[in-house]
């Protein structure tokens, strides 16, 4: 769970998901990783039952993804499972993603809150269909919610995914990493939880343009490295 500037949330959203685990048949290790957070999130973290891991300094959401993924890798995690700190996916949804990760035998899946977009916003819907369709033409991967937090992956996943950039790109780039590694992506169904709060914290359509040109200026690079 990356986190960032989040202890208005964070202590609701880590109980809550250690009270569905607890009644799941799968035993976890809820981890925050607070980004260089300048307020309490990782003490209310703690208190709430998490593992923290801080960065010194803010290095954006796809560092802070790729730390709770090597945190994974070194304890030997079978799966591992992402999901956003500021309370807008349920964790019944990250079991449920578990158990269709199973059941698929897929290595990378993605919780897609457009196969069934009820609750977002007909902008929102905008950004992340053009955002997916940009992916697709970039990197072939063909998914209907590119952008998505609420990922889950499997051992091989976890042990062979790496991306290089740090900020909200790298949702667009592990698609093309898991490509060119063979792995196996799916998606299923999630929930969209829009409070006010995370409307705020949320990304908009105008920072999609700083996500497509960091796009393309990565895979224009590596066509001639």
């Amino acid at each position: 769970m990356p986190a960032y500037n989040e202890s208005a949330v964070i202590g609701n959203v880590v109980s809550s998901a250690v009270q569905d685990f607890a009644d799941s048949p799968y035993l976890i290790d809820l981890v925050v990783v607070d980004d260089g957070s300048k307020d309490d999130t990782a003490n209310i973290a703690k208190q709430n039952g998490a593992v923290v891991i801080q960065h010194v300094i803010n290095i954006g959401a796809g560092g802070a993804t790729a730390t709770g993924l090597s945190y994974a890798q070194q304890q030997g995690f079978d799966i591992a499972c992402t999901m956003d700190a500021d309370g807008q996916h349920s964790s019944e949804d990250v079991v449920e993603g578990i158990d269709q990760l199973i059941s698929q035998q897929a290595d990378l899946l993605i919780g897609s809150r457009l196969i069934d977009d009820e609750g977002m916003s007909k902008i929102k819907i905008l950004g992340n269909k053009g955002l997916s369709i940009i992916t697709y033409l970039l990197f072939g991967t063909n998914t209907t919610d590119s952008q998505s937090g609420l990922r889950i992956f499997s051992r091989k996943a976890i042990e062979q995914l790496k991306w290089k950039t740090s900020g909200y790109e790298f949702c667009s780039e592990m698609l093309w990493r898991a490509k060119q590694e063979k792995l196996i992506i799916g998606e299923y169904p999630i929930k969209a939880i829009y409070t006010d709060y995370s409307k705020a914290k949320g990304q908009n359509n105008w920072n999609a343009i700083n996500i497509v040109k960091s796009l393309i200026k990565r895979r224009i690079t590596e066509m001639f490295e």
